[in-house]
């Protein structure tokens, strides 16, 4: 999100929650945050940014860390936007101001479907390499 005050208090939210938080104020930091801290599972990124938007910082995330979970955030009641990021790989669309129980839940659960995706393929790499054994 690019509103500095909204990014802290939102994080000071989450932390008391127990969550690990790493921020960003752009798109572009939001990638190079993703790019340096590769245990990351979940990003919650606003829609309407200036510079990169959310919907094409989503597209990038998703290119470059396809496994990472979104969750995109709007203060704006924009349906269009919300199909788009859903159409684009987003776990989920929510609006500001976002209530802290919901958050936490659709965090618990992107991070859960983030680990299951890894599970899924380190099982099949597993598989593979066995199946080369036989």
């Amino acid at each position: 999100d690019d509103e500095v005050s909204f990014v802290e208090t939102f994080s000071e939210r989450l932390v008391m929650r127990n969550l690990e938080i790493s921020k960003a104020f752009s798109g572009e930091e939001a990638l190079q945050v993703l790019e340096t801290n590769k245990n990351l599972e979940v990003v919650i990124l606003d829609v309407k940014m200036p510079g990169m938007d959310g919907i094409e910082t989503l597209v990038k995330i998703k290119i470059k860390f396809p496994l990472v979970e979104v969750i995109m955030l709007s203060g704006h009641a924009d349906v269009e936007s919300a199909i788009d990021g859903m159409k684009q790989g987003a776990f989920d669309y929510l609006m500001k101001p976002v209530d802290m129980d919901q958050i936490i839940t659709k965090v618990t659960a992107a991070a859960t479907k983030k680990r299951q995706h890894e599970e899924k393929i380190i099982q099949a790499r597993i598989n593979e390499i066995t199946s080369r054994r036989a």
